[in-house]
């Protein structure tokens, strides 16, 4: 019973954690959709609750796994667009090295897309994505 108890309670940790990103990746498309109407943008699917048969034809319709959570798809000077993986707290853990395997191989996709000519951020808080996305879109086209 007792280990029942602690599977639930990590499955609902696992649930609030991902709320908190699901909450602040909406945010920051709403602050988008309204201080930068003409800017398009999109979300990564991986994030959404899909039956077992729209994920397998999800799995099929992308390249792999890892893609970023938003795409801005606005070149500005040198970069093709942005693209943002968002995280409910600083992926860095306090030796500046990344907290999770799964953070580091995040950050390995973010490596290349940063080599094919995109910008790749980490955001973790609603006013650092308004302040990248605002320096991002008034770099020059």
């Amino acid at each position: 019973m007792k280990y029942l108890l602690k599977l639930l309670e990590s499955a609902d940790q696992i649930f609030m954690n991902q709320k908190i990103e699901e909450n602040l990746h909406i945010a920051i498309c709403s602050y988008l959709r309204l201080q930068h109407p003409d800017v398009i943008f999109t979300s990564e699917s991986s994030g959404v609750r899909l039956t077992m048969g729209q994920a397998v034809k999800a799995k099929k319709m992308r390249s792999g796994s890892k893609l970023p959570d938003l795409w801005i798809l606005e070149p500005r000077k040198d970069f093709a667009g942005l693209f943002i993986e968002i995280k409910k707290e600083s992926p860095y853990n306090k030796s500046g090295g990344w907290k999770t395997p799964h953070i580091a191989e995040q950050a390995a996709m973010m490596r290349r897309l940063k080599d094919k000519g995109y910008m790749p951020l980490f955001i973790w808080t609603f006013e650092k994505a308004k302040l990248e996305i605002d320096s991002y879109l008034a770099l020059s086209k």
